[in-house]
């Protein structure tokens, strides 16, 4: 009975003491989760962030946490704000400024094998004797033999800050260095970035200008440089390409701009909430206020490429010609942060000088469906019939001297210039996307690079090319690379089979001046740019 008694004193102790452990643990998690803490609105995510961090049972890694809270809050804003990690910052800047700290050379990865292409002249590894065809054997203490080389080790390598040195071990393509190891240690030096890729004469007294990608803060430098040349070579009319240009730099944009335009007219003017109306009005100082002037476009380019298309449209200075551009009329300040990362935030909506904002329609945190609208309008027919065009005739404006121009989404041009298809087969494709040009055009310099010493200019090396059995070395390259070949898509696509074949190759021996200059002089744009020109002369 005694026993008893204890058992059941035991178990009621027990139960006792765990109600009162479940008791003052609910306790304490109320006092923990009930508190009320003083926040703000505005503050209210650092303070979730700090008790997270704080009081969480399992450790986080709370930057990570920090870095995808912002990127949320940022998605649920406007398609073109954005938060920029530290580590993107710097790329993003070097673009926008024009120029990096580097080696000066174009790097190919070859199978297994890092080769040098193109040496910048006068850059860091020219200086010190670097060549076109060397093979990198060790970049400081790796070594690169059949070694999984990454996108980030060849930027890490090639890129840095100005000053900073990498030693090479190079394995030079010459009977005379069959067994030697060259040793080279280069000090990365400033390295420009051309937004500017070719420049020429496409017809006597018409010159063609082509500003790639980007306008960067040097593009309007680059500019001047290139048509103050194409003048002087007695060019009196311009084509300018800014056809795939994303945009950039406003104030490059505006000075291109001013350059046709006479003093007092409207480039473009800006306001938002918190952004007062801020006016481009043209100086008059620029050098072709009277020149024609062809501005060719298609459905990417954007921002700063319409500001000029824009500009020059509206005060009836320019014949835009191509497709519907992209549609984005929103600007952007970037604010650095103290650990080098940046928010891109949308402040105010640019205006072209007739009154039109060319921003595409969005929804607040719908940047999925922006960018699929995007896609629908090009799949919808847009860029292969005018008739698929779709036009907001209630969003009219008149030009400088009365023309009706259209509002509702990008720069809608005067001459419409559908994609052109006729060389596009399957078979070409295929080749374009296993990069059976690139490796074609590599093992073509790789096997002549003497040429490089008997030919200083792509122009006449273009008709060294011409003479040589490079197409059908081509195919046959293709058929070993798994291309299937048809002889009537072959025959379809062989104007720009060779035109690619010869602009990679050229690109590989001169750079990128000579493949886009190769690109362009079979361009059914370009050609038709010139003959609207000749057409008012």
């Amino acid at each position: 009975m005694g026993s008893k008694k204890t058992t059941w004193w035991i178990i009621c102790s027990v139960a006792i003491s765990l109600i009162i452990g479940i008791v003052i643990g609910n306790f304490i998690s109320g006092k923990s989760f009930g508190r009320k803490l003083f926040m703000t609105p505005n503050n209210k995510v650092s303070v979730i962030l700090d008790i997270i961090n704080q009081d969480y049972v399992d450790a986080v890694n709370m930057k990570d946490l920090t870095e995808n809270a912002i990127n949320n809050i940022i998605k649920e804003l406007d398609p073109h704000s954005s938060y920029i990690s530290g580590k993107e910052l710097q790329s993003i800047n070097e673009d926008m400024e024009g120029h990096f700290g580097g080696l000066g050379v174009t790097p190919y990865l070859f199978e297994d094998t890092l080769i040098v292409l193109n040496i910048v002249h006068g850059g860091p590894a020219s200086q010190v004797g670097l060549m076109p065809g060397d093979r990198i054997v060790f970049a400081d203490d790796s070594l690169l033999v059949g070694k999984d080389i990454t996108d980030e080790f060849i930027l890490n390598t090639f890129r840095g800050p100005i000053g900073t040195s990498v030693k090479l071990g190079i394995k030079r393509n010459s009977p005379e260095y069959a067994d030697q190891i060259l040793e080279y240690t280069i000090t990365r030096g400033d390295i420009p970035i051309r937004t500017i890729q070719a420049a020429y004469e496409a017809y006597e007294g018409i010159g063609i200008i082509k500003i790639y990608d980007k306008f960067s803060h040097t593009t309007y430098d680059e500019f001047i440089q290139a048509i103050t040349k194409l003048s002087a070579k007695g060019c009196h009319s311009f084509i300018i390409d800014l056809r795939m240009n994303g945009g950039g730099s406003l104030d490059a944009a505006i000075n291109i701009a001013n350059e046709f335009l006479p003093a007092g007219r409207m480039i473009v003017y800006a306001e938002g909430k918190s952004f007062p109306r801020m006016e481009s009005i043209s100086d008059g100082s620029g050098n072709f206020p009277e020149n024609t002037v062809v501005i060719l476009m298609d459905q990417m380019s954007a921002s700063a490429s319409e500001v000029v298309a824009g500009a020059l449209q509206d005060n009836d200075r320019a014949i835009i010609m191509g497709r519907r551009s992209f549609g984005k009329g929103l600007v952007q300040n970037q604010i650095e942060l103290s650990d080098n990362s940046a928010l891109r935030l949308t402040i105010a909506r640019y205006f072209t000088p007739s009154g039109r904002n060319i921003q595409r329609k969005y929804t607040l945190g719908k940047s999925d469906e922006y960018n699929q609208d995007w896609i629908n309008q090009l799949s919808n027919g847009e860029g292969f019939h005018q008739d698929s065009l779709k036009i907001d005739t209630t969003l009219m404006y008149e030009t400088f001297h009365g023309r009706t121009v259209y509002g509702g989404g990008g720069i809608i041009p005067d001459i419409f210039i559908p994609i052109d298809t006729t060389h596009l087969t399957s078979y070409f494709l295929k080749m374009e996307n296993h990069g059976i040009f690139e490796k074609f055009a590599f093992q073509y310099f790789d096997k002549n690079l003497h040429l490089r010493d008997e030919y200083k200019d792509y122009m006449s090396m273009l008709e060294y090319l011409k003479t040589q059995p490079i197409f059908s070395e081509l195919i046959r390259f293709a058929d070993m690379n798994g291309i299937r070949r048809c002889s009537t898509q072959i025959s379809r696509s062989e104007n720009q089979i060779m035109t690619t074949a010869y602009a990679r190759i050229l690109q590989n021996f001169f750079g990128d001046e000579a493949f886009y200059t190769i690109q362009l002089q079979n361009d059914p744009m370009v050609e038709k740019a010139v003959q609207t020109i000749l057409s008012q002369q």
